[in-house]
C-alpha cells in the first residue's frame, strides 16, 4: 500500500514550477538547518572526546581531513597526466579516480585566500547546509513538513553521517541529489538538469541520479507530451556527466579503461556483481570476528530490509529507481567493506520507512526514537574516524 502525505502526518503541497514554497519557508528551513547544526555539534564533540582518549590523538582538524580528504586536496592542485606506477613498476591509484566538482570548489575557495584544508572543510560544511535544506524540501514535497524535518534528522544522524563534516564529497553529492529530486518533483527542469549534472560530476553514483532523472522526465512527458523538451533536455544533461568525466580520463591517459584500471589498482574497486559483499557477509556472520565488521554486516542487511519496506510502500518512482541503482552499485562492487555504509548514506530510499513512521507518530515518540538513532549513529561515525584504524 502506498503512503500518502496525509498518512505521513501532514499535507504535502504541490508547488509545480517553483522550487521554493513561500508559505512558512523560513520556519521550516530554519528548523532543518538547526537540526543539522545540532547533529554536527554533537558529533564533533564526540569526535574530539574519542580522539583524546586514543594513544596518539590527531586533533579535530586532522581527523576531518583524513583519508579521502588528502586525495581531494591533491586533486585540487591538479590532475596527473597519466598512470602512476610504484617503484616495482606496478600500477597504482592516483587522483584521476576522484570526480572533479568537489575539488574544483576547494580550488576556487583556495584562490580567494583560504588555506586548502580549511577550504575543503568549508565546502563540506556549506554543502551540508544545502543538503539539509534540500532534504527538508524533498521530504515536504513527498510526505509533508514533518516528514521533511524527520528526513533531515534521520539522514544527518545516520551511522556514517560523520563524513558530512569531513573533507569528503558526500555532503555536496547529497545536496545536489536531493535538490535534483526537489526540482524534478516540482517540475523546475532547468534546475533539475543542472543539479543532476553536478551530482554526476561529484561521484560515480551520480549515474544513478541521472537515470532517476530520466525516469522523472519520462513520467512528465507521459503526463503532458506538449511540454516534453524541458524534462528530456534536463535528463540528457544529467546523463552526460559521468560518461563525460570517464571519457576525459580516457583521453588524458590514452586508454579507454583508464578510470576503471586506476580504481582497481588503488582501491581494489571493481564490479563483481556482489560476490565480494556476499563473501564478506557470509564470513563475518559465521565467524563473528570483530564488532566493527559485524556492525557493518548488520547495517548492510538492515539497509536491504529497509529498502524492501520502502518499495512495498510504492514511493515516488524516480526516488525508488535511484535508490535501487545506487544500492546495486554499492553492494555489487568489490572494495573496502567498511566503506559501504558511507556509500549508502546518500541513497535515501533506505530512510523512507523511518521517515514516514516518524511523521505519523506522536511528536514526543518521534523525537525520542530519532534521538536514540542519533545517539548510536553519531557515536558510531565518530568512533570509526577517531579509533578505528582503517579508512572509511
Amino acid at each position: 500500500m502506498s503512503v500518502t502525505a496525509e498518512e505521513a502526518g501532514a499535507e504535502a503541497p504541490t508547488v509545480a514550477g517553483r522550487l521554493w514554497d513561500r508559505a512558512g519557508r523560513w520556519h521550516g528551513v530554519g528548523l532543518a538547518v538547526g537540526i543539522l547544526a545540532l547533529t554536527r555539534v554533537v558529533q564533533l564533540l564526540l569526535l574530539v572526546g574519542l580522539d583524546r582518549a586514543t594513544e596518539e590523538p590527531l586533533g579535530l582538524r586532522a581527523n576531518l581531513l583524513l583519508w579521502d580528504g588528502g586525495w581531494f586536496l591533491r586533486v585540487a592542485e591538479g590532475y596527473p597526466s597519466g598512470y602512476t606506477y610504484g617503484a616495482d613498476g606496478t600500477l597504482q591509484g592516483n587522483e584521476l579516480a576522484f570526480f572533479p566538482l568537489y575539488p574544483m570548489l576547494i580550488r576556487g575557495l583556495s584562490t580567494l585566500g583560504l588555506e586548502p584544508g580549511f577550504a575543503a572543510i568549508t565546502v563540506s560544511w556549506l554543502a551540508s547546509i544545502g543538503a539539509a535544506v534540500a532534504l527538508h524540501l524533498l521530504g515536504t514535497s513527498l510526505y509533508g513538513r514533518r516528514a521533511g524535518w524527520a528526513l533531515v534528522a534521520i539522514c544527518c544522524a545516520a551511522p556514517m553521517s560523520v563524513v558530512l563534516s569531513m573533507a569528503y564529497s558526500e555532503s555536496l553529492f547529497l545536496a545536489l541529489v536531493a535538490g535534483m529530486f526537489v526540482a524534478a518533483h516540482r517540475q523546475v527542469w532547468w534546475a533539475a538538469g543542472l543539479l543532476g549534472l553536478g551530482a554526476a560530476l561529484t561521484r560515480p553514483t551520480g549515474a544513478a541520479a541521472a537515470v532517476a532523472l530520466a525516469v522523472a522526465a519520462i513520467l512528465a512527458v507521459r503526463r503532458d507530451p506538449s511540454k516534453k523538451w524541458p524534462p528530456l533536455a534536463a535528463a540528457a544533461v544529467a546523463l552526460a556527466g559521468v560518461p563525460a568525466y570517464l571519457g576525459w580520463v580516457a583521453w588524458r591517459v590514452g586508454d579507454p579503461e583508464a578510470w576503471f584500471k586506476i580504481q582497481t589498482a588503488g582501491w581494489g574497486t571493481s564490479f563483481d556483481f556482489g560476490a565480494s559483499t556476499l563473501s564478506f557477509l557470509g564470513s563475518t556472520l559465521t565467524l563473528g570476528e570483530g564488532w566493527v565488521p559485524m556492525s557493518v554486516a548488520l547495517i548492510l542487511l538492515a539497509a536491504v530490509a529497509a529498502a524492501w519496506v520502502a518499495l512495498a510502500g510504492r514511493p515516488w518512482l524516480p526516488l525508488a529507481v535511484y535508490g535501487l541503482v545506487a544500492m546495486v552499485l554499492a553492494y555489487g562492487q568489490a572494495g573496502f567493506y567498511h566503506s559501504k555504509p558511507r556509500l549508502l548514506l546518500p541513497v535515501l530510499l533506505t530512510l523512507l520507512p523511518s521517515v514516514v513512521a516518524a511523521a505519523r507518530a506522536r511528536p514526543r515518540v518521534a523525537v525520542l526514537a530519532i534521538a536514540a538513532w542519533a545517539a548510536f549513529g553519531l557515536w558510531y561515525g565518530a568512533y570509526l574516524v577517531a579509533v578505528w584504524p582503517y579508512t572509511i
